[in-house]
């Protein structure tokens, strides 16, 4: 069994599917999405995401410097998709989706009322790359969807169904097979 040896590129799949959600400074929101987001320090909680310059939410970003990241799930799956392909210059998503904005607690950007979690995103630094500015902000705020709590108040990330991108497609995320450091238990 061989390896073939391709150009480099971005092989790191699969990735989460984000809604993130933003608003201008005339409160004007906008949800789009992004498959480029991703942990980057646990103190501070911070996270990334990366969006194109040419996106229409790019500028709202730069001028707010907060969003908000909305997890996704199967039911929002063809939102997910929506969001991706069409433009907030041609199209309120929000209506067109039938997605319901919420106020955040620590920023102007809406939560999504359909999406599991919620992070209310501060942008602490902006690096421009080639084809995309990278977006890394303190979580200011987390939320989580009641319906997803498990008897113990923990989120079931397995009832919520999450989805992810690979290679162009949308997939739903499947059992746990293990739990962080079952490889050394006794």
């Amino acid at each position: 069994m061989g390896k073939q040896s391709w150009k480099p590129g971005n092989m790191l799949y699969p990735v989460p599917a984000v809604l993130v959600t933003v608003v201008d400074r005339k409160g004007t929101p906008n949800v789009f999405t992004v498959a480029w987001a991703g942990t980057v320090c646990s103190a501070p909680p911070m996270v990334s995401i990366s969006v194109r310059p040419e996106r229409y939410s790019h500028h709202m970003i730069e001028e707010t410097k907060e969003f908000v990241i909305n997890l996704t799930t199967k039911d929002l799956v063809f939102a997910t998709d929506f969001c991706g392909v069409k433009s907030g210059r041609d199209v309120d998503k929000f209506k067109k989706m039938h997605l319901t904005p919420l106020p955040g607690e620590k920023v102007k950007a809406p939560l999504l009322a359909e999406s599991p979690v919620n992070l209310e995103c501060r942008v602490k630094q902006t690096i421009r790359l080639g084809t995309h500015d990278m977006y890394l902000a303190e979580v200011a705020a987390v939320h989580a969807d009641e319906a997803y709590l498990d008897k113990k108040g923990r989120f079931s990330l397995d009832a919520a169904n999450p989805i992810a991108y690979s290679h162009g497609g949308y997939y739903q995320l499947g059992k746990k097979l293990g739990t962080f450091g079952y490889s050394i238990k006794k």
